[in-house]
């Protein structure tokens, strides 16, 4: 097998593993139902968007297929930040409700 081909099957283990990761300890550290409930919506949103990226990357033509980086580049931390900032306001709702 060509070395290319290992280095590609091989990193695209690896970060599949991560993300798996990720969203395990994303969902296994919420603290209440409302919050678990959010974040299982936002790694099936996430996970399917991902998807749908690397499909576009392979589908579309070369020159035409490396402008989604653009878009992607600036909506992941944007939508990381929307993320992390409700995450937190639910925590909060959670918190003032069991108290």
């Amino acid at each position: 097998m060509h070395p290319g081909t290992i280095g590609a099957i091989t990193g695209t283990l690896f970060g599949v593993l991560g993300g798996a990761v990720g969203t395990y300890f994303s969902v296994k550290n919420t603290r209440g139902p409302k919050e678990r409930a959010f974040v299982v919506k936002c790694v099936v949103l996430l996970w399917t968007a991902g998807a749908g990226f690397v499909a576009a990357l392979i589908l579309l033509p070369k020159p035409f297929g490396w402008l989604l980086w653009v878009p992607y580049a600036i909506l992941l931390p944007l939508g990381i930040r929307k993320w992390n900032r409700r995450q937190e306001e639910i925590r909060r709702e959670e918190a003032r409700e069991s108290a």
